[in-house]
């Protein structure tokens, strides 16, 4: 980061913009450090608007610390389903259980402690230090990442640990004691609402236009450098919507890697044709009465991208010999099972007559 420029310049501007233009999220109307935690741990990788219903669900459900530790487990995924990154709510969870048993259920007002429990990392330690408990400590997403890169004008890939330090250490210095809460939410707000990340920012209603050297400069649409992420891999697969009197046949995944623990629809590498999709069923043990073609669905993992095909078909019995596997009814999945968001385009057909 440029040490030229004076970042003591942003604060004022910034603390005076925010209280008109903080937009009203059901997580900041009561701060309580378990509700800034949820919140965060929800916002990582999933966009506000998608997030605010499983917030309301997950509070009246779950709605302190104790009620989340001691949730079973198909519960707790069943809460989180559709929200995807399913490692977030189990790590939460066990969270939840070392402050039960260490910190007597309340939330350490303590940074170093924060960033010791499980999935609470230095950006979401510093939000709940800091908007929670009122520690003067940055939270460094990538929103502020941007917005700090373009007022600095610093070409630094952000992608690099050095230079999300390097920028926590020059926040730091700058953090306004008596307002550290405020003023993390203010870049985040700024970010995702003025200094956006695709497409082009609205400058003429930032309250930096004045002292940005990115916009002075011309360097909007160069900054911030960001380094390409590997490609993804990409992963051919064929999904059965198996039905029989109305059930639909479930597969628990393994309690270990992608989707780990979840019901998903029965499903397999590569794409299957209509007599290689029968072969496969009957070599489950089912016997296969009719088959449908379905539409084709993609979903995209963060370092995986599914490309799917499906198939509808309809059995005589509610029989199988994998362990695994059970049939339920439509008000059972929905009450119960949770089927990850990569099968929701498949998931639609339980509920119907194929």
């Amino acid at each position: 980061m440029p040490d030229t420029f004076d970042l003591q310049k942003i604060v004022s501007p910034l603390l005076d913009w925010f209280p008109n233009h903080a937009r009203n999220l059901p997580w900041r109307q009561d701060p309580t450090p378990y509700r800034v935690c949820v919140s965060e741990i929800m916002l990582q990788q999933t966009r506000v608007e998608a997030v605010k219903p499983y917030f309301h669900r997950f509070m009246e459900e779950l709605p302190d610390i104790k009620a989340l530790a001691e949730c079973p487990e198909e519960k707790l995924l069943k809460l989180w389903e559709g929200l995807g990154y399913y490692n977030r709510v189990r790590n939460l969870q066990t969270a939840a259980q070392t402050v039960m048993a260490e910190y007597q259920g309340e939330l350490p007002a303590d940074y170093e402690k924060l960033l010791k429990l499980k999935g609470i990392g230095h950006y979401t330690a510093g939000a709940i230090a800091s908007i929670a408990f009122g520690i003067p400590v940055p939270a460094v997403d990538g929103n502020v990442l941007r917005v700090i890169s373009r007022v600095t004008a610093d070409a630094s890939d952000i992608m690099k640990p050095s230079v999300r330090t390097a920028m926590e250490k020059r926040l730091l210095d700058i953090m306004p004691k008596e307002a550290a809460g405020t003023f993390n939410q203010a870049l985040m707000e700024l970010g995702a609402t003025v200094c956006v990340p695709n497409g082009a920012p609205f400058c003429e209603q930032c309250p930096w236009q004045a002292i940005c050297q990115a916009k002075r400069r011309g360097l909007i649409e160069t900054l911030p450098v960001k380094s390409k992420a590997k490609a993804r891999r990409i992963e051919l697969r064929t999904v059965f919507v198996i039905k029989a009197e109305e059930k639909t046949l479930l597969h628990k995944r393994m309690d270990e890697g992608l989707l780990a623990g979840l019901y998903e629809l029965p499903n397999t590498q590569g794409h299957l044709s209509e007599d290689e999709a029968i072969a496969y069923i009957k070599e489950m043990g089912l016997l296969p009465l009719r088959i449908r073609k379905l539409q084709n669905a993609k979903h995209i993992f963060s370092h995986i991208e599914w490309h799917m095909i499906g198939y509808a078909i309809s059995i005589d019995e509610t029989e199988t010999g994998y362990e695994d596997m059970l049939f339920v009814d439509a008000a059972e999945t929905r009450e119960r099972y949770p089927i990850p968001a990569a099968f929701s385009r498949y998931a639609s057909y339980i509920g119907r007559v194929l």
